[in-house]
C-alpha cells in the first residue's frame, strides 16, 4: 500500500501531541457540522508519514502507528475549551527535527505545488485554519527534499509497537456494565488498561525512558499505572502523572509490590525480594532514578501506602 502524507497545523495542540507521540481532534465542530479536516483521521493508515506545523515552521515528522480509535479528549489545558469531549486519536511516532523548516521560505517551490482546495498554507506562505489535511505526492516529496537527511525515522521502525490485547475478561465485563459513561469512553479505559491509547500517551509527557533500565525504546517498555487501574477513579485511569514507563521486568517487580520509589527517585527494595534476582537483573542498590514531580509523588504515596510489600532496613 502506498504511503499518504499528511500535514498537521499544531499551534494549539504541538506541546502536547508532539511528545505524547499523537493526533486528536474532534469528530465534530462546536456546532455539529462535519469538517473535513477532522473527518480526514479516519484515512490515517500505519505508516503514512505526517508533516507537524507549528509557529510558521515544520518542527517534527512522523510515522502513524495506528488508524483513528475514539478517544477521550486529552487534557490540553485551557486549549479546546469548546471541543466536545470525545474524538478521534491516531498514534503517530514523531521525530523533531534539528533544523526547523520555515514554510514561508521556499513558497517559490512550493506555491506551484499547493492543491487547489484543502491546502495546507497560503500562496504567501501563511498557514490555513485547518487541522489535518492530505497532501498531494509532488508536494510531499518536495517538502521532505527540503527536509534532508535530518529526518530519520523508518517506518519499519515506528511500527515496532505492542499490539493491542484484551483486557482480563472481568474488568472487561464490568466496564461493558457501566451505564455512566459513553462507549467511546468506555473503550478507552478499556485501552488504557493494556497501557495502549491515551494513557500511554499522557505518561509520556513526563517519561521518556526506563527509571530503573535507562531504556528509551518505546516498544520495549510498558506504561505500568502507579496508583492500580482497580483502584483509580476515571480521571487517575488516564492521568499521565499515575504512570512509568518500565522494562518488562522492572514492571514486573513495581506492580506486585517488591520494589517502589521516593518521591526524590530512591529505589525502595521490599525485603521479600531475592537478591539472586536482583543480580540478575542488574539492579544496583542503592540507586536514586531522579526526582519525580508533585502529581507523580502524589500517586507514589499510595503504592508505597498500599501496593509495596515490607522494605528492608
Amino acid at each position: 500500500m502506498a504511503q499518504t502524507h499528511w500535514w498537521v497545523s499544531q499551534n494549539k495542540t504541538y506541546k502536547h501531541e508532539v511528545p505524547g507521540g499523537y493526533l486528536w481532534s474532534p469528530v465534530r465542530k462546536s456546532n455539529g457540522a462535519r469538517y473535513p479536516f477532522y473527518d480526514y483521521m479516519l484515512q490515517v493508515q500505519p505508516g503514512d508519514l505526517v508533516f507537524s506545523y507549528y509557529k510558521t515552521y515544520v518542527q517534527a515528522v512522523g510515522i502513524a502507528t495506528s488508524s483513528a480509535e475514539p478517544s477521550v479528549k486529552p487534557d490540553f489545558g485551557s486549549v479546546g475549551e469548546n471541543w466536545s469531549a470525545y474524538g478521534w486519536l491516531v498514534q503517530v511516532e514523531f521525530q523533531l527535527l534539528s533544523t526547523p523548516v520555515k514554510i514561508a521560505s521556499h513558497m517559490d517551490v512550493l506555491r506551484p505545488l499547493l492543491p487547489p482546495s484543502h491546502a495546507p498554507i497560503q500562496p504567501s506562505g501563511r498557514g490555513n485554519e485547518i487541522y489535518l489535511t492530505k497532501l498531494p505526492m509532488d508536494f510531499a516529496f518536495t517538502l521532505r527534499a527540503l527536509i534532508g537527511e535530518q529526518f530519520t525515522l523508518s517506518a519499519d521502525e515506528a511500527l515496532k509497537q505492542e499490539t493491542p490485547f484484551s483486557v482480563l475478561e472481568e474488568e472487561f465485563e464490568a466496564l461493558q456494565g457501566r451505564t455512566d459513561m459513553q462507549d467511546t469512553e468506555r473503550r478507552q479505559l478499556v485501552n488504557a488498561r493494556v497501557g495502549q491509547g491515551l494513557f500511554k500517551n499522557n505518561v509520556r509527557l513526563n517519561e521518556d525512558r526506563c527509571r530503573v533500565t535507562g531504556v528509551s525504546q518505546l516498544h520495549h517498555l510498558r506504561a505500568s499505572h502507579i496508583k492500580p487501574w482497580k483502584a483509580s477513579n476515571d480521571e487517575e485511569k488516564l492521568h499521565g502523572c499515575n504512570g512509568l514507563l518500565l522494562a518488562p521486568h522492572v514492571d514486573h517487580l513495581f506492580d506486585r509490590g517488591f520494589i517502589s520509589f521516593e518521591g526524590n527517585g530512591e529505589l525502595i527494595i521490599s525485603e521479600t525480594m531475592e537478591p539472586e534476582v536482583l543480580t540478575a537483573w542488574a539492579i544496583d542498590v542503592p540507586r536514586t532514578v531522579g526526582n519525580f514531580n508533585s502529581d507523580q509523588k502524589h500517586f507514589l504515596n499510595y503504592h508505597r501506602e498500599h501496593i509495596l510489600l515490607p522494605r528492608t532496613g
